[in-house]
């Protein structure tokens, strides 16, 4: 696959779309070979590349970052989980079972309630294009509950007086994902995709010409 033909776009909503229970790549394949881009657009796709296949990997290090900035401090780590799930429901194959599990949960005890969970059905309209399927979680928009569990972090964050902690946790995790993305040399396995992990838009553009 041609990684320097995906925009920043297409990786986001790859991100998005791919499904959330990928397992992380072993540790040994993660910190095996190094080797230095030898030039800008060879750096651009190795890095969306790499962002892209060992998307795990970068979220646990992030995550293990924080977790062991606040290792003293169990709001500040609370504040990270929180935190981590906000970030976890954008991914959509991550939003849908976390629906389905709770409402599967509550349905056990209260099915009342689990019905008025339901995300709201759309009437489909002939003759018009079909919109993009919008995401429910526990029968509210997805944004909803990215919001408050947003609104929670940050104030247990401002709770635990550790937000200049958090900012700098936050920095050297990125900063040791971009560092890896860039001079981890993707290998063959990052290079060929299998149909079911390929980008939407890449198919569009080719059933396009």
């Amino acid at each position: 696959m041609d990684w320097s033909s995906v925009t920043a776009e297409d990786l986001v909503d790859a991100l998005r779309e791919v499904d959330w229970s990928t397992p992380p790549r072993p540790v040994s394949e993660f910190f095996s070979r190094f080797t230095a881009p030898r030039s800008y657009s060879k750096w651009t796709s190795r890095l969306k590349c790499n962002l892209y296949y060992y998307r795990t990997n970068y979220f646990i290090l992030v995550m293990f970052i924080l977790g062991m900035g606040f290792l003293r401090k169990p709001v500040a780590i609370l504040a990270a989980l929180a935190t981590g799930l906000s970030i976890a429901f954008l991914n959509d194959s991550f939003a849908v079972t976390f629906n389905e599990k709770v409402t599967r949960s509550v349905r056990q005890f209260s099915p009342h309630l689990a019905a008025k969970m339901r995300p709201p059905t759309t009437p489909v309209i002939r003759g018009r294009p079909s919109k993009r399927r919008s995401i429910h979680i526990c029968g509210r928009p997805r944004w909803v509950l990215v919001l408050l569990f947003s609104a929670v972090s940050c104030m247990l964050w401002l709770t635990s007086c550790s937000l200049l902690t958090v900012l700098w946790a936050l920095l050297i995790g990125l900063l040791a994902t971009l560092l890896h993305a860039s001079f981890r040399t993707p290998n063959l396995k990052a290079r060929l995709n299998t149909f079911r992990e390929e980008f939407r838009a890449v198919w569009r553009n080719y059933s396009e010409l």
